[in-house]
């Protein structure tokens, strides 16, 4: 536990006060329901433009908020592992523009996809299905119900699902490491054998992308991962053109 100790506190302090926020949101959420029987992430968390949930600053506050311990413990802990060293290497400012640039990046692309998706099921429907879902649609989704309608279930999930977490951010953070350090050895959990960064990150990019297309509607965002390495991968070849080195 001291070492654990010892490491945090020598971590850089844009990793680690991103930690610390994400730890806190994740707490208030939790109390705020409990004490208040308020749940914070319905103003917090990304909906999508058209839902009349959405606000702008979601693309970045739905950053800091999460759906479960393991939720924010894979994303804390891979922020830490390979975050303070990009910070390290680049300095705080830099990955600090670094980590909100890919995580707002993740967002957009995520809100692109779904709304182009959700314009192709809108077109689909009558005027008074449309109208049903905008009028009903969010109290089913609160009362754990939806439509029987596929068109108008779609519809209203594309309405009223809220998108949480900084995986996005986190997968920018992952890609940098890879194009920062690709020969360097990573232990793989599952199965415990060495990889070196640049195979892993190609391997989740793959990964990722084949989830996107296998799985869609799935409860995780695929394309918002793909969205961080996108926006990573740009961002450092921008910084790399310039006439002083990215790092």
């Amino acid at each position: 536990m001291n070492n654990f100790r010892t490491s945090f506190a020598g971590t850089p302090a844009v990793v680690k006060n991103l930690i610390i926020l994400n730890i806190l949101f994740f707490l208030a959420t939790y109390v705020m329901e409990a004490s208040f029987g308020l749940d914070i992430t319905k103003y917090l968390a990304l909906y999508l433009p058209s839902s009349e949930h959405f606000r702008p600053y979601q693309f970045i506050s739905h950053m800091f908020m999460h759906g479960s311990l393991s939720h924010i413990f894979f994303n804390m802990f891979a922020l830490w592992m390979f975050g303070r060293v990009l910070e390290s290497v680049w300095g705080g400012k830099r990955f600090f523009i670094f980590y909100f640039v890919t995580g707002i990046g993740a967002a957009l692309i995520y809100s692109l996809v779904n709304y182009i998706e959700f314009s192709a099921v809108k077109a689909q429907m009558s005027p008074d299905q449309i109208d049903s879902v905008l009028r009903e649609g969010y109290i089913a989704f609160e009362q754990g119900k939806n439509f029987v309608d596929p068109l108008m279930r779609k519809m209203n999930l594309f309405l009223n699902t809220p998108t949480i977490g900084a995986s996005g951010a986190v997968f920018g953070v992952l890609l940098g490491f890879g194009m920062l350090f690709p020969n360097t050895q990573l232990m793989l959990l599952f199965p415990p054998i060495p990889i070196k960064a640049k195979y892993f990150v190609i391997f989740y990019g793959v990964l990722e992308l084949f989830l996107a297309f296998s799985q869609p509607g799935s409860n995780i965002a695929h394309v918002a991962h793909l969205g961080g390495m996108i926006f990573g991968f740009i961002l450092i070849k921008y910084w790399g053109k310039q006439k002083n080195t990215f790092y």
